[in-house]
């Protein structure tokens, strides 16, 4: 194969590859017109990568309705591979390529790809070749964006052509490349080899046409578009320049179908008008006519037979030959289309010889003619691996609605659903919408549909196929197929009192007993959400009136009495349950109860992490991470939200993505970062104040307070958590009042209105008596002595609050009570107490990395009259991910465990440690097993 010209395109290409070759893997979309040569350059590519392990694949029209079809063309060379992947991602896989029809997670789906193409990887690179990615199925788009995003590690190369431009698609994150059209020299020197015969007129008003699209070049010489008269002269002949590429390659693209319309309804497009003398020439008509030509020159046989190949697209010849046989076309068809020129048989699949070519032939034949390649091709499709494909051509072929049909789609895209194609479930049940004779099961099917666009992460687009079930029937009836979903999606994505008011409304359509306490679960947690005690309670009603309800369960919310009875087996009923009926963690933390939740959200997530069921671990996640922050466990949290946000914002999971926006905030507040508290609590604001999230919105309320009383600016920090407590503001919330209690005191005490403070040390103190926590007591008697005109009352409320049983097992609130009772100890002159107390003080905060209050215990030491000793006082400099790799090597787990646990590969698990080992001075992993993650990252004796 020849490329003419094409030498900054190439040079691109080998970049891409030589990155891959040296461990750095990229990826690159190639994108341009129809015909421009973005195929000849993948294959060029492909050929000139000799040393790559290169897997390839091309998007079809017909396909991309069929979940992971290009998936399974990708990696069918490595097939037999699977098996040595973890068992659950060689599960994942295997159903994701219809192996077998147990469900799979998309996301489990993308790291078994990812780890294959690892394995792959260390023994040579590999070059993933995906062609007209614009007609690839979603899941197995979803697939490679997955790997795309990590392959920063890997010696992998995805290059991706496509008509459309990736800044508006799926392939935005990745860099592109345009494609245009051939400078007038190389274009030539193409035309004159597709055309040795043509004479320097003919290549010379083929240059000037065809505006350097290459396939323009190599159809039009010879055909009437311009052999036959003319309005050019040699005035136009000679400039070329009148005709950019662009312009001609625009018009190219007037030949095709919409790509990405479902294959039941084609529809034709007309030719524009022939343009006045001096004008430039549309090349699209004119490269029709030139294809037109060569289908009429056929006979209706051979016609229909190259209809048949246009339809089918996937190339598999038996089917072709039997399908034919229907038709009544026979060898002598074959052979005259074989003849034509019009087909390319590589890789022992038959196809039209180009996607262009293939609308042409498809567009142009008659409707009839149409339905009738269809109902042949899906008369041939047998077996289990074909009735998806089967359905959809029957729907094609349908005039009208047709109940059978739909019943074969919705089958069809339960079967998707199960292996993880959700996007494609919904598209089918959408078309099998369309078919149903009867509204009640149009209804259905659409509201189904809502439910798998909502698990795929399109929210948008699942409001509107409920909106459109619900004018077919009712909200009411649309709550049984879709679980709910009204009230579900208002609560991730939209108004809490909203939400709130759906979930209720559906609980009594939900037939399941268990569904239906999912959903009044997840009303309670919208009341608590919106901050209203009066919504909550309506719920919570609800929820204790529902069968087979865990006694526990309403003890969580319940705004008066003793605190949840948290026995041992109320907890592990709370952790065998769904994750929507676990409560929030800030609510577990307002309990007191943070270990007990914490034990049982650690056994859900590991039992999701098996799964990878991305949409609840994204809903889960963040709650041990903000029980982490409590614990003092603030790696491990850093870890847990940084990893939950990136897979929360992949599925779009606005209000998940902002609770942990609010970890990482409150983290960056502690440890003094302005720039990170603001830039976190302003994304999570823009999501939340709209939408009525008060508990998002107070969470950012109080990261912004602390950072202020952190930072010594006491008047702004009480300006802000006094929200939190402001009848009406939309920051105010009971839960995280109560939490932020003991800051606003301070800030507070600190502003100079000690007035200010009583109400808050109040509300700790009454939800201390009444629940008898020892974070409410330590913080009560903390507020005390901060108000207390005397000073053996002071120091004894200092000594009390230190002295609650449990009370350090929030190290960062012990902390602070030392530092406080120590800046006491100072005013008043017991500088060896003083320094006593700021010693402890400084080691925790500088354990846990709370830079702000570290330099304060640290100035107040140096004003007793001693010089503190600072050992390490940086610890160990690992970001949250190399510390949670080698905090999970050092308990064991291999690299492909850890990778599996992490969403990343097993190759990536390497280039961390790599990094870790010289940053903690160890040679193995045993020594791993040596280091204290939780102290400054250090080696023990």
């Amino acid at each position: 194969m020849t490329l003419y010209g094409r030498h900054h395109e190439k040079a691109e290409l080998d970049r891409v590859l030589d990155g891959a070759r040296e461990g750095t893997g990229a990826g690159l979309v190639l994108w341009g017109d129809p015909g421009i040569g973005k195929t000849a350059l993948l294959e060029d590519t492909a050929l000139t990568a000799a040393d790559f392990t290169v897997l390839c694949c091309r998007g079809t029209r017909m396909e991309s309705g069929l979940a992971f079809a290009a998936l399974h063309e990708l990696l069918w060379p490595v097939v037999d591979r699977i098996g040595t992947l973890p068992a659950a991602q060689a599960a994942a896989l295997r159903g994701a390529l219809g192996h077998h029809r147990d469900p799979a997670d998309r996301f489990l789906i993308g790291a078994a790809v990812l780890t294959l193409l690892s394995e792959l990887a260390s023994e040579q690179p590999v070059l993933l070749a995906v062609d007209d990615a614009q007609w690839l199925d979603e899941p197995t788009v979803d697939c490679l964006c997955f790997v795309a995003r990590r392959l920063r590690t890997e010696p992998v190369a995805l290059l991706l052509a496509t008509h459309a431009d990736p800044a508006r698609g799926p392939w935005d994150p990745l860099p592109s490349l345009e494609v245009t059209g051939l400078p007038d020299a190389d274009a030539r020197l193409l035309a004159a080899a597709a055309w040795p015969d043509a004479d320097e007129l003919t290549l010379a008003r083929t240059v000037r046409v065809a505006g350097g699209n290459p396939l323009a070049l190599q159809e039009l010489p010879g055909t009437p578009a311009l052999t036959g008269p003319t309005d050019l002269g040699a005035p136009a002949l000679a400039g070329t320049a009148a005709v950019t590429a662009r312009n001609a390659a625009t018009a190219i693209a007037t030949a095709t179908i919409t790509a990405a319309a479902p294959p039941a309804s084609p529809t034709g497009t007309s030719a524009p008008a022939v343009p006045a003398p001096g004008t430039p020439f549309p090349v699209g008509p004119r490269l029709r006519r030139a294809f037109t030509a060569r289908i009429d020159a056929l006979s209706p046989t051979a016609r229909t037979l190259l209809l048949l190949i246009a339809t089918e697209e996937r190339g598999e010849q038996w089917v072709l030959r039997e399908a034919a046989a229907r038709l009544g076309a026979g060898d002598d068809a074959w052979e005259e289309v074989r003849l034509s020129g019009l087909l390319d048989a590589r890789g022992g699949r038959l196809r039209v010889r180009h996607p262009l070519l293939r609308a042409v032939v498809y567009e142009d034949a008659p409707s009839p003619g149409r339905r009738a390649a269809h109902r042949a091709l899906a008369r041939v499709l047998a077996g289990t691996d074909a009735e998806e494909l089967r359905a959809w051509h029957l729907a094609a072929a349908c005039e009208g609605p047709d109940e059978t049909v739909a019943a074969l789609l919705t089958a069809a895209a339960e079967r998707a659903w199960e292996r993880g194609g959700c996007a494609t479930a919904e598209r089918i049940l959408r078309r099998a919408a369309e078919l149903s004779p009867e509204p009640a099961a149009a209804s259905v099917r659409l509201a189904r549909g809502a439910r798998a666009a909502w698990e795929a992460g399109r929210a948008d687009t699942a409001r509107e196929l409920l909106d459109r079930a619900a004018r077919l029937a009712s909200d009411e009836e649309a709550a049984e197929p879709s679980g709910g979903l009204r009230g579900l999606i208002e609560f991730a994505h939209g108004n809490q009192e909203t939400a709130h008011r759906h979930l209720l409304r559906d609980v009594p359509a939900l037939s399941r007993p268990d569904k239906a306490a999912e959903l009044a679960g997840v009303a309670v947690r919208a009341g608590w959400s919106a901050g209203s005690p009066a919504l909550q309670a309506a719920a919570l009603r609800v929820l204790t009136g529902l069968p087979d309800v865990p006694p526990v369960l309403p003890e969580w919310w319940r705004e008066e009495g003793p605190a949840p009875a948290l026995t041992d087996e109320a907890v592990a009923r709370l952790g065998a349950g769904s994750w929507r009926l676990m409560p929030p963690a800030t609510l577990a933390v307002a309990w007191g109860a943070e270990e007990a939740l914490a034990e049982a959200l650690e056994r859900k997530v590991a039992e999701l992490r098996r799964t990878d069921a991305a949409t609840a671990l994204v809903l889960t996640v963040p709650q041990t991470a903000t029980l982490d922050l409590v614990r003092g466990r603030w790696a491990d949290a850093t870890a847990n939200a940084t990893e939950t946000l990136r897979l929360a914002e992949e599925i779009g999971a606005d209000h998940a993505a902002s609770q942990c926006r609010n970890v990482l905030a409150w983290l960056a507040a502690a440890r003094g970062d302005e720039a990170a508290t603001g830039e976190l609590s302003a994304r999570a604001l823009e999501m939340s104040v709209p939408r009525g999230v008060r508990a998002l919105t107070a969470a950012a309320y109080w990261s912004r307070g602390q950072l202020a009383l952190h930072a010594g600016r006491a008047e702004e920090a009480s300006g802000l958590l006094e929200r939190l407590t402001e009848p009406g503001h939309e920051a105010a919330h009971g839960t995280f009042a109560l939490l932020s209690a003991a800051d606003a005191a301070e800030a507070a005490v600190r502003a100079g209105r000690p007035e200010a403070a009583l109400p808050h040390a109040r509300r700790l103190r009454e939800w201390a008596d009444r629940t008898g926590t020892a974070w409410a007591a330590a913080a009560a008697h903390r507020c005390a002595a901060l108000l207390a005109g005397d000073p053996a009352e002071a120091e004894a409320r200092f000594r009390a609050a230190l002295a609650v049983p449990g009370a350090a097992a929030r190290p960062f609130d012990h902390a602070r009570t030392r530092l406080l009772y120590g800046e006491w100890l100072r005013r008043v002159r017991r500088r060896t107490d003083a320094r006593e107390q700021l010693a402890e003080a400084a080691e925790t905060f500088r354990r846990l990395g709370a830079a702000p209050l570290l330099a304060r215990a640290r100035t107040e030491r140096e004003l007793t009259g001693r010089q503190p000793r600072r050992p390490g006082d940086a610890g160990v400099s690992l970001t949250p991910q190399e510390r949670r790799v080698a905090r999970l090597a050092a308990e064991g787990l291999t690299n492909r465990e850890i990778a599996a646990r992490l969403l990343i590969s097993p190759r990536t698990v390497g280039h961390h440690l790599s990094n870790v080992f010289p940053k903690l001075g160890v040679t193995s992993r045993a020594e791993l097993s040596h280091v204290d993650f939780e102290d400054g990252v250090r080696l023990t004796p």
